[in-house]
């Protein structure tokens, strides 16, 4: 794609920010790469990393309570990444809701960095590291708490497991917030797909309820969305979206 390609791709999706009242955004962990976050299918990803257990393996319900130990020193290893800084991708969908035009923001990713941008409607689709709570008596514990706890495995003041609040393997998204994000969706006007490859199900298939005026998919490399989209821009995400806020009127 050539500089002229590029910035005819940025005006004319500053165009359509323009024109629209109800945008959403849907994204994956390339919004968080720029962050220095690893994401986990691509070859330098956490899935590649060669381990006693793979890590598919470690992230699953059933080896989180048979193997909590191993499962906290690899989510506090390789997961967790509490200095990590939001981008200019997660900014620029902070101030577009400020602005009154982003409706929700939709993420497979659970860092947390969406709200630590300042975006009020995140539905985080997979969890967040944010919230975690007692197995046993349901205690809420903050991110800061549960890394403060002694020990590898954190327990809660009654003695129970502290469990995050992620979607493991083998468990469910919560039907809520499917429910929720499929209506934000329905409902939007312009749709921006962002960072995501469009892999993961049922996260993925959410695209389905879109019928509004323009789809527009951000990522480095193609997706499944490309051949639906009104335009689809192969560039760093952060800079896309930095870059087109500027030039919306």
């Amino acid at each position: 794609m050539g500089q002229k390609e590029y910035e005819e791709q940025l005006r004319e999706l500053a165009q359509w920010i323009s024109e629209s009242r109800r945008i959403v955004f849907f994204g994956g962990a390339g919004v968080s790469t720029e962050s220095g976050i690893p994401d986990f299918r691509s070859a330098d990803g956490l899935y590649a990393e060669k381990r006693r257990y793979p890590p598919e393996q470690i992230v699953s319900h059933s080896f989180f309570l048979s193997h909590t130990e191993q499962f906290y020193d690899f989510y506090k290893e390789r997961m967790l990444y509490p200095d990590a800084e939001p981008n200019a991708a997660h900014l620029a969908l902070a101030a577009l809701e400020r602005q009154g035009k982003l409706s929700a923001v939709i993420t497979q990713n659970i860092d947390g960095l969406h709200e630590k941008a300042g975006s009020k409607r995140v539905l985080p689709l997979h969890g967040t590291v944010l919230e975690n709570h007692c197995m046993r008596c349901g205690k809420f514990y903050s991110l800061a708490e549960l890394l403060s706890r002694p020990g590898t495995v954190p327990h809660c003041d009654c003695g129970g497991i502290i469990k995050p609040d992620v979607v493991l393997y083998e468990e469910a998204l919560d039907s809520a917030l499917l429910t929720e994000a499929a209506r934000r969706i329905a409902e939007a006007d312009l749709l921006i797909v962002g960072g995501t490859s469009l892999a993961v199900y049922p996260a993925a298939g959410l695209l389905r309820y879109f019928g509004g005026r323009h789809l527009v998919v951000i990522n480095r490399s193609a997706t499944p969305a490309d051949r639906d989209a009104d335009l689809v821009i192969q560039a760093p995400i952060g800079e896309v979206l930095s870059k087109a806020l500027e030039e919306v009127r």
